[in-house]
């Protein structure tokens, strides 16, 4: 499956595949974290700092990220910026996930 920018500041992208896609529940997680933390009475962040978010990756990351995967990053780097989580906490966590894992994360 190739992958189709939407939007990257203006610059020129390619054809957007308006087919719809079933959601894997990685997918879903991440849409119910962003819609709870985005919530528009109760939430942490904006959907425009979530764009604002999504938009400082840089191209390589950009590009090289799934739909779901570039939202992830963007409530990561939202989260320890308004003190959700702290990036040490974070680390600690998803280290403490792979240990589970057998190193996997």
């Amino acid at each position: 499956m190739g992958k189709h920018v939407h939007d990257m500041g203006g610059d020129p992208a390619g054809p957007i595949d308006h087919g719809e896609h079933a959601r894997t529940l990685f997918d879903q997680r991440v849409d119910a974290m962003l819609r709870l933390l985005a919530h528009p009475q109760k939430g942490y962040f904006t959907v425009d700092a979530m764009r604002r978010s999504i938009e400082s990756l840089d191209p390589q990351a950009y590009h090289g990220l799934g739909y779901y995967e570039r939202w992830m990053r963007a409530v990561r780097q939202l989260a320890i910026e308004r003190g959700l989580v702290s990036q040490a906490a974070l680390e600690q966590r998803m280290a403490a996930i792979a240990a589970q894992r057998g190193g996997k994360a």
